[in-house]
């Protein structure tokens, strides 16, 4: 069984996810990438792997593909049409564009609930008044971004303004979204259909920072209350969601839960690793057999609902509160205590300068704890914390 994994810069989802996933099923393995120095050690093609057609073209020229599978936000459209191209199994590539840009989310929802949004082109003017409807505050955020990159919060139209030729001038080509401010606790819903059926795997509180920005700074297991998942899977059937890994994030409103935007892919920032340790299942391995063509209903769905309620875990996003020099660093390390295990992943090293961004670029570090339950895991990550500080100059 070979494998075409595409991918840009190695995350911790790849190197530490799927590459020993992969090696686990013994399967033969491929990178695709346009960053082809940074995966040695590896069977590495470069390509410009954003294009589908040199996607393609690397494959064909290459060994006869049996997988051709992506966990990037960015290469998904061009990823399932390549796995179209070879008649494997893959995302329905019209899926993977409306998930990647918000406001063709929102088009594709509005049929389900209505959250009042703006398309912003480039160079348009902006428009005298918001739509009726949609009062502020309002959130700006560009269609396809990520890392809550240029997200912002804004309270009347000179703030708008303001927000909106601030994002231009980083991206002058880009299409700008102003939307409904979806006020509620935000949670995440993770899924793994194989096209015919979707199941739920579980979610995520997340802790944000404070506004206007929208930085992730915890997330807490947390599966989504029985009550949203009807609202929630309409969602991702109108999106036309329900092959691979699905990581959805939505706020749960006074009008009950409503969609902030829709990740056809698995959850990053180690959450993905949390997310097997909490389930007791090689989820890596799922998603890649899925791709195989594998139905869900293989796999062990009534070990993972045992193993459900039998932990709990979170991972914490440690956020530079200022700009500077990285003086003092934890290292990379894992440890058991008490019946928890922890891991921390560092992301900067000692000497790196620091600019604060309000974004989820901010992270100096990773911290991922599982335990028996919420207060023992708590105190470990608050001994770690006090123990092993990052410490800016």
């Amino acid at each position: 069984m070979r494998l075409y994994l595409t991918t840009l810069n190695p995350t911790d989802s790849v190197t530490g996810g799927f590459l020993p996933a992969a090696a686990a099923l013994g399967w033969d393995v491929t990178i695709l990438t346009d960053q082809p120095d940074r995966y040695p050690g590896h069977d590495v093609v470069a390509a410009d792997v954003r294009d589908f057609r040199a996607v393609i073209d690397a494959v064909a020229a290459h060994h006869r593909p049996d997988v051709i599978f992506s966990n990037s936000d960015h290469l998904q459209a061009a990823t399932a049409l390549a796995a179209e191209y070879f008649g494997l199994p893959g995302k329905d590539w019209r899926a993977c564009v409306t998930a990647k840009d918000k406001a063709l989310t929102r088009r594709a929802l509005a049929a389900v609930e209505p959250v009042g949004s703006v398309r912003i082109p480039p160079g348009a003017d902006l428009p005298e008044g918001l739509p009726e409807g949609l009062p502020y505050p309002v959130v700006v955020k560009p269609a396809q971004g990520v890392a809550s990159e240029d997200v912002v919060l804004v309270d009347g139209p000179d703030a708008l303004a303001a927000a909106v030729a601030a994002a231009r001038e980083r991206r002058p080509g880009e299409v700008l979204v102003a939307e409904e401010f979806l006020d509620g606790p935000v949670r995440t819903l993770e899924t793994l259909g194989d096209g015919e059926t979707r199941h739920v795997l579980g979610g995520f509180a997340t802790t944000l920072g404070p506004l206007p920005h929208f930085v992730e700074e915890r997330l807490d297991w947390r599966p989504p209350d029985a009550d949203h998942l009807a609202h929630l899977g309409a969602a991702l059937d109108a999106a036309g969601i329900g092959f691979g890994a699905c990581h959805t994030e939505y706020a749960v409103t006074r009008d009950g839960p409503r969609v902030i935007e829709i990740n056809y892919r698995l959850i990053g920032d180690n959450c993905d690793l949390l997310l097997a340790d909490l389930l007791g299942v090689p989820l890596h391995e799922w998603i890649l057999r899925v791709h195989a063509g594998e139905p869900v209903s293989s796999f062990d769905l009534d070990g993972m609902r045992a193993a459900c309620g039998a932990a709990y875990g979170s991972v914490v996003s440690l956020v530079a509160e200022r700009s500077g020099t990285v003086a003092a660093a934890p290292p990379d390390l894992s440890s058991e205590k008490d019946g928890v295990r922890l891991w921390h992943r560092a992301l900067r090293e000692i000497g790196d300068h620091v600019e604060v961004t309000g974004t989820n670029r901010d992270y100096l570090g990773l911290l991922r704890a599982v335990g028996p339950d919420h207060a023992s895991v708590d105190a470990a990550i608050g001994t770690f914390r006090k123990e092993h500080p990052w410490v800016l100059a």
